[in-house]
């Protein structure tokens, strides 16, 4: 776009001045190669590979209202977790990140009470779709 001011230049470009001013200095910097994408590392994890297996080991064993004073872990327990063990803070958001990267789910089990009966529940089960079933039938 030779002749053109830079602010025509990057409007038929389709790009911000400054942006095609960079692109100018890369490529008088370093040719064609300089004005391709460069790979960012981003930000280093807080917790290496061993600590994330040990911190996912743990969530998979379940908590012991015992030890850990809860039934269920929520991001808040953990995030206190990774605090108190290895000394690094996450917040909630950040965990949650870190947790989907590790392929663990946020969906909790449905509660079950410890003095149910799992033939009984059974049972209910199978009777419950019999009766839905038997509706069915009525209505149509």
């Amino acid at each position: 776009l030779e002749g053109m001011t830079r602010a025509e230049a990057a409007r038929l470009a389709g790009m911000e001045r400054q942006a095609l001013h960079a692109a100018i200095q890369r490529f008088n910097a370093g040719g064609p190669d300089a004005l391709h994408d460069r790979h960012c590392s981003g930000r280093p994890e807080q917790l290496g590979p061993g600590q994330q297996a040990a911190l996912k080991a743990h969530i998979l064993r379940g908590p012991e209202p015992e030890r850990d004073g809860v039934s269920a872990w929520r991001l808040v327990d953990l995030c206190d977790y990774v605090e108190r063990t290895y000394g690094v803070s996450y917040s909630e958001w950040g965990l949650s990140c870190l947790l989907k990267r590790l392929n663990l789910s946020r969906q909790k089990t449905r509660p079950s009470h410890p003095k149910g009966h799992p033939a009984a529940q059974a049972a209910f089960r199978k009777g419950a779709a019999v009766t839905a079933a038997n509706h069915r039938r009525r209505a149509s």
